[in-house]
């Protein structure tokens, strides 16, 4: 069986982009199986190494640890990524 694919959605609390980000991340989510794709939440408030990476660029979209996107979520992109994963 193939493992799930991991996102991690980068942000911090208050902020509209990122809370933007996690309405189209969850908006492709549903077109996946809950086993198939994992969704983690980080905020660069509680990680100093998160802050000093992505202080300037979130949210970050994060795809198995790897940045796939930031600021603003290409729904479609995201979907086409993750098809190609699963």
């Amino acid at each position: 069986m193939v493992s799930a694919i991991t996102l991690t959605l980068i942000g911090k609390p208050g902020c509209h982009l990122c809370k933007e980000a996690e309405v189209a991340v969850e908006g492709v989510l549903a077109d996946f199986e809950t086993d198939q794709v994992v969704l983690e939440h980080k905020s660069i408030e509680d990680d100093q190494d998160l802050y000093d990476s992505y202080g300037d660029q979130i949210p970050v979209l994060l795809i198995d640890g790897k940045v796939h996107n930031y600021w603003r979520i290409d729904p479609e992109r995201l979907r086409l990524a993750l098809k190609e994963r699963s």
